[in-house]
């Protein structure tokens, strides 16, 4: 760390020239390898952006599936007539129209 300083210091010039000579030395050597180094990494990314991608469209497209098959199972109960005796709103029908204190017979309508 002192090296740096004593350049920005200006009390040692010797120091400053000799680190700029071995920048312009090593430079030619190290910037090949930096760059394929980065290339590397830039196509890792990449790689990854594009699997992460593909699994999300895989995901949206088996969530899609899964609604379209909900909405067509709703749609045949609702056009088959009766509704599930299980439904919440049947249920609801059908404790609103006894009498308090009654119980609740199955099956009935309301």
């Amino acid at each position: 760390m002192s090296l740096v300083e004593d350049m920005f210091k200006g009390g040692n010039v010797g120091t400053g020239i000799v680190a700029v000579l071995g920048a312009a030395v090593v430079a030619p050597v190290v910037l090949p390898v930096v760059r394929t180094l980065a290339k590397t990494v830039i196509k890792a990314g990449l790689v990854a952006y594009d699997q992460g991608r593909a699994m999300v469209d895989d995901a949206r497209e088996g969530s899609s599936s899964l609604i379209e098959e909900a909405r067509q199972e709703l749609a045949e109960q609702r056009s088959g007539g009766e509704p599930d005796e299980a439904s919440p709103r049947r249920r609801r029908k059908a404790v609103s129209a006894e009498a308090p204190g009654e119980p609740a017979a199955v099956g009935s309508t309301g």
